[in-house]
């Protein structure tokens, strides 16, 4: 059984101040029944929210403004594709070297 995805949206002072209510409300109203989408406290990165975290990947997006959040949630959380634009560079640098083995 695979782990359920789960997208948490930071709903701490300073991503309220930058527009994370509706940033959770825009994502409600666009996942799937198989996406949890949940209000989080801080997410400890404050400054650069709205922060939203998928699980159980640990892909970070930060910045995100509820007109955006349709792009995520087709691209990432229905095809399987991060948006990576969009995702917070100080957990997925731009340049990360592919790992060979």
């Amino acid at each position: 059984m695979s782990v359920p995805r789960r997208v948490l949206v930071c709903q701490n002072k300073s991503c309220q101040k930058q527009g994370a209510t509706k940033v959770l409300a825009a994502l409600q109203t666009q996942t799937t029944s198989d996406v949890q989408v949940e209000a989080s406290s801080c997410l400890g990165q404050c400054g650069n929210g709205p922060m939203m975290l998928v699980l159980p990947e640990e892909v970070w997006y930060c910045r995100v403004q509820p007109d955006e959040v349709g792009a995520i949630a087709e691209r990432h959380l229905k095809q399987g594709n991060p948006v990576k634009g969009m995702l917070y560079r100080k957990f997925h640098p731009a340049d990360q070297p592919k790992q060979s083995k």
